[in-house]
């Protein structure tokens, strides 16, 4: 009876739901705070992918193999690895029901799941991915073959979106772009057979104006023509042909069609189903886990608490805000449990290196005040080949040797070295 019972009922501390960044990076922080505290991740996926890597391997700057490792070796000591997926979610009797039909009860919840890229919401864009010119790096299945497309291209109108949802890595529609047009300008002739093209769904090119102002320069030195305000809603695959929604303040939305020869998608992104079907999410577009914006703990259910892409924390969704949100979740959680007040406090932080060439990076680094910081104590605005060299050299390192080992910003100890890293000319940009 018993073992009839523990297949189909199980109990933990403290439950993760997702096994990617950032539940890992909680349950490591959690085991380094408190060994011994029963974590249990619930996670489907035998693969654990370093999505930020995902640019730099299409782009030939990293090797796909430090891209992913087994999913069982990165799940921290002392964790218990569930491999199944959350089917439905009922805080009013803390437990999670799988997909197997397990139900697991907890004291604490954490949810982590990532975020869900919705193609179906852009008409035709399914059945168009991978074929006529249309490509995506956001596609794990179609990265090579996107790059591929970029480096055979010969000419024409080159065209790259971005979606009007929140999307992991807002800067990724950008990078891409940059290093294609790199690319097209090498193999036709200084670029005078291709017109890029970037429609933006959103007001800006980047959300933190002091950032914006840098990729503006970026964008004019290219002669990269933007269109804001528009919002990709179908694509014809077969006449090569993009429509967009196009909005003005005051105006109805119009339609607006452009003919392109490569047609770079990024797809709107949402919570997953279960997710923004649950009790736990919020009112209003997106279906994300509404959390306190400070505390990461749940609105309703002081047992739960999120963090990374699922959650509803109004600020960028990185790999980089994980690492903000991560240590004040952990402290807050533990503080629950004891009983004590929430007195951690989530600032905000978040990061996007925005890769402007195959030698720059512009560090976008800034909060919830909209202002830039910088963990590196330089102007992070500006366009630096050292800031290249950490993001395709130093951090694929961080996250495997850090980030996933419940490590700390590197910033407590990079911050103090600010004086010097000056003095010896390290900030200034290198040679291509």
């Amino acid at each position: 009876m018993g073992e009839s019972v523990a297949k189909h009922h199980r109990h933990h501390q403290v439950l993760i739901v997702g096994g990617g960044s950032a539940g890992i990076t909680v349950a490591a922080q959690l085991l380094r705070a408190r060994p011994g505290l029963d974590v249990a991740i619930l996670e489907p996926a035998s693969v654990h992918a370093y999505q930020s890597g995902w640019i730099l391997a299409g782009a030939g700057l990293l090797p796909y193999a430090q891209t992913q490792r087994p999913e069982a070796a990165v799940i921290p000591a002392g964790a218990v690895w569930i491999r199944d997926s959350a089917a439905s979610f009922e805080p009013e009797a803390r437990r999670v029901i799988t997909a197997a039909g397990v139900a697991l009860s907890y004291e604490v919840l954490v949810v982590a799941t990532g975020l869900k890229l919705d193609w179906s919401r852009i008409q035709g864009l399914p059945q168009a991915l991978g074929q006529h010119g249309v490509v995506s790096n956001y596609s794990h299945p179609h990265i090579a073959t996107t790059w591929k497309a970029i480096r055979d291209f010969r000419g024409g109108t080159a065209l790259f979106t971005h979606p009007a949802t929140p999307i992991k890595c807002g800067g990724a529609p950008q990078k891409v772009m940059y290093l294609a047009d790199d690319i097209f300008q090498a193999t036709s002739g200084v670029g005078v057979n291709t017109h890029v093209i970037f429609c933006s769904a959103q007001p800006k090119l980047y959300p933190v104006e002091a950032y914006n102002a840098s990729v503006e320069r970026v964008v004019e030195r290219r002669g990269i023509e933007t269109r804001l305000l528009h919002n990709l809603i179908e694509v014809r695959a077969e006449e090569r042909v993009a429509v967009f929604e196009v909005l003005a303040e005051g105006r109805e939305p119009r339609r607006e069609e452009i003919p392109y020869d490569l047609l770079h998608v990024v797809p709107p992104m949402a919570a997953p189903d279960v997710i923004a079907s649950s009790p736990l999410a919020i009112a209003g577009p997106g279906g994300w886990v509404e959390v306190d914006r400070f505390t990461c703990q749940h609105k309703r259910y002081g047992d739960v608490f999120a963090l990374g892409d699922v959650s509803s924390l109004p600020t960028a969704k990185s790999l980089a805000a994980v690492r903000g949100q991560a240590p004040v979740l952990v402290a807050n959680l533990l503080a629950h449990i004891d009983g004590r007040p929430l007195l951690a406090h989530y600032d905000g932080y978040t990061a996007c290196p925005l890769i402007t060439s195959f030698h720059d990076v512009v560090m976008a680094e800034f909060d919830y005040s909209l202002q830039p910081v910088s963990s590196f104590l330089v102007d992070p605005t500006k366009e630096r080949w050292s800031m290249f060299l950490v993001e395709t050299r130093a951090f694929p390192w961080v996250y495997w040797h850090r980030v996933l080992k419940g490590r700390l910003h590197e910033s407590r100890f990079l911050k103090p070295f600010g004086p010097l890293v000056r003095a010896l000319g390290l900030a200034r940009r290198g040679p291509p």
